[in-house]
Order: C-alpha cells, then structure tokens, then sequence
C-alpha cells in the first residue's frame, strides 16, 4: 500500500441540510420516548419495558453493525469500501446516546428486577418453584446474576465508545494532515477490536435477550446476533449511498456502479450467512430433542392446548422475508445495482431485523395461562414508539456529526483505488 495520500478531487466538506434534518430527528426522538414513557401508565411497566428493549436492541444491533464493517474495513485493507467508510464513522456517534438510552432498564433492573428479567429476583415465582430454588438458574448463578449483568452491560457500552471515538479521531485527523500513521492506527485498533466487539455483542446478546428464557440453552445466538447486527450495518449503508447519491454529493467521479455492486454483494452473502445460523440452531435443537433447548421454539409455535399460535406466522414472516425473498432478489447483478432497487431492498432487511428481534423479546410476555402474549397486542403500539424514540436520537446523532468534516475521506491511502475501483 502506498504511504502517500491521494486526495479525491470532489470531495469537498459534507454540505447539508443536516442541522435542520438533526432538529427534526431529535423532535422526533423526543416524542417518540415521551410516548413510549406516556405507556408505563397505560399497559402498565413490563409491557412498555419490554416493548422499549426491542427498540434499544434494535438500534444498537444497528450500530455494532457499522462499528464491525468499519473495523472489518480496516483489518482487510478493503479499497472499495472507503467511499462509504466516512458515513460509517458518523453513525458511530450514537453509541454514547444509546448507552445513555438503556439506563432506564438498567435502573428497573435494580429497582424492580422481575420487570424484565425475572432471574434477578430470586423470589419469582417459576414452574419449578422460585428462580433461587431452580437448579438450572443455580448453575448458571455466577453469570447471570445483576451485578454481572450490570457491570458487563457498562463494559460492553463503553469498549463501543471506545473503539468509535479512536477510529473517528484518527480518520478525521488524517483528512487534515495525510499522515498514513492515522491508517495503521486504525489498523491496530481493528485488529484489537474484531475480537473485542465479537464477544461483548455475543454477551450483549445473551444477556439482553437471550436471559429472558433463562432455562434456553443455544451456542448460536451470539452468531445470529452478529448475522442481524452486520446485515443491518449494510443495510443502512446502502440507504445513505443512495441518498448522498440523488442529493448530487456523490457526483464529480466519486461514485460508480461498482461500489454499489459490492455492498450490495456482501448483503446477499450476509443473507445466506443469516439463513446458514439460523438453520443450524433450529436444526441442532430439534435433532437434540432436550426440553431445556426445544421450549424456546414450542413457545413460539403452539399453545399450552396445542393450537397453533400467532408467532408461528411470525416465523415464517422471518423466514420467507429474512431469507428466501432477498435472497432470490439479490441472484440479480440488475437489482444489486440499481440504486433505487437495492434501497427497497435494504428498507425490508432492515423491517424483518425488527420483527425477528421481536420474534426473540416479546414472547417472553406471558399471558394469564403462561402462553405467550398474540403478536399483534398493544405492546406493538410501544414498539414502535420506542423504535421512532430511539431511532430518533441514533439518526440525530448521526446528522450532527455528519457536516463536521468531509464527506468522503479524501487523504485515505486507498482513495484512489475507490475512486477508479472496478470489478
């Protein structure tokens, strides 16, 4: 790799309406969690905390996704991918409001630990007896007990901020002076970091989500987490190439199809990578046959009476639209790189992550005869309002770091190679 920085010739500092779109942004975030605050008094507390996680797990999902591709990025020397590399590193600035956003819960968790997740109140009652009298949580004490979760739960925030603040420091610093210390900087900080987001997004995942069904035991659902957490990354990348693309920013020789191509390439790989883990935990568990694991999917399946319940439809939503309909989409070079294709494409990816971490929360809510509450509930209503509340502040977040410094990373060793990348 060559030492000397090319400079993109159009790439001049990000102008954009962003000021006024980040007020809107905040405006909305702002009602939506007020809304989503209104609930506690309307569906009562579990309902709307439960509802809230969905929400702040999604939009995190989302940005352990950007944070992996930038560092991905870094680890490979990838050329390509440096044309939407700076908008990455802007999303990254939402991790400090998210980990800001999850202290409600963490403060319910002390305050009245059932609320979400009942193995931190060792009194609650279970099928079994109570959660401290229930061997399997006995066993699985010295993990998951609060103190762990709330001491973890703060690593796991501040080892993204971390790794965020040194990776935008360094790109933009060298916007400024060129210096190629600035890439291999960040070259250390991947390789540091791969394996550092890898399993604080693993614990996330379990601790978060996973713990709701304590008993559940799955050696996967670190992988699938990281399959949403990518596939949402991408997604979200697509969608800012195409809107930087129609707003005319992308002009001037810094685009071409091929980028296009290759993100939406690395989609499809991340939609099959997805359907490969997915498939396996289902698979592994249903061939096990051991009630401690297969309980987790007959909940999502039948009723205590064996009727077949609403999530059994959620499953094949997340089935047909996770995989099988993306994926015969994306065999097409055509709709990979038609920008206005591919963008309807990432918008859907991103709707299913939704639902499939729906999928994986709000089957935790039991109802009067200890089955899951119906999909459609009054808890979709604070979904969504958590969703617009948090996703409000992350897109916030991002607008405001947006216009601070150049659109595109103009003294990047390899800005020439993205610049004339072809496949």
């Amino acid at each position: 790799m060559s030492t000397h920085a090319a400079t993109a010739p159009a790439a001049l500092p990000a102008e954009s309406a962003a000021p006024s779109l980040a007020g809107k942004a905040l405006t909305i975030g702002a009602v939506g969690l007020a809304l989503t605050a209104v609930g506690v008094f309307v569906s009562g507390a579990q309902t709307v905390a439960m509802s809230y996680l969905v929400g702040v797990t999604y939009w995190t999902a989302m940005a352990i996704g950007l944070l992996m591709l930038v560092l991905i990025h870094h680890i490979v020397d990838a050329g390509w991918s440096v044309v939407i590399r700076r908008q990455w590193e802007h999303g990254l600035a939402s991790f400090k409001w998210l980990a800001l956003l999850f202290l409600p819960l963490m403060i319910a968790a002390w305050v009245k630990p059932e609320l979400v997740w009942p193995w931190m109140d060792l009194s609650h009652k279970t099928a079994e007896g109570t959660v401290g009298s229930d061997v399997i949580y006995v066993k699985k004490s010295a993990f998951l007990n609060r103190n762990m979760f709330t001491g973890m739960t703060i690593a796991f925030f501040a080892s993204w901020i971390w790794l965020s603040a040194r990776l935008r420091k360094a790109s933009f610093s060298q916007d400024a002076d060129g210096d190629s210390k600035w890439t291999q900087m960040n070259r250390k900080t991947a390789a540091l970091g791969i394996p550092m987001t890898a399993l604080s997004l693993t614990f996330a995942a379990v601790y978060w989500v996973k713990s709701l069904e304590y008993h559940w035991f799955s050696t996967m659902y670190g992988v699938w987490f990281f399959a949403n957490c990518v596939r949402g990354g991408l997604s979200i990348g697509i969608i800012i190439m195409v809107w930087l693309l129609q707003r005319g920013d992308y002009q001037g020789g810094i685009y071409n199809k091929n980028q296009l191509h290759c993100i939406s390439t690395l989609a499809f790989a991340f939609t099959v990578f997805w359907a490969y883990v997915t498939f396996s935990q289902y698979f592994l568990i249903w061939n096990a046959n051991v009630p401690e694991e297969t309980f987790w999917y007959n909940l999502r399946e039948l009723n205590h009476d064996g009727s077949t319940n609403q999530w059994w439809w959620v499953g094949m939503v997340v089935l047909f639209g996770h995989f099988i309909l993306p994926f015969c989409i994306m065999l097409s070079y055509r709709y990979k790189t038609t920008p206005h294709i591919i963008r309807r494409i990432a918008i859907w990816i991103l709707a299913i992550i939704l639902v499939d971490i729906c999928y994986n929360i709000l089957p935790a809510l039991k109802d009067a005869n200890d089955d899951p509450q119906p999909f459609f509930s009054v808890s979709l209503l604070w979904v969504a309002t958590s969703l617009v509340g948090v996703g409000g502040v992350c897109v916030w977040a991002y607008l405001k770091s947006f216009p601070t410094t150049k659109l595109f990373p103009i003294r990047d060793p390899r800005v020439k190679e993205c610049l004339t990348y072809h496949e």
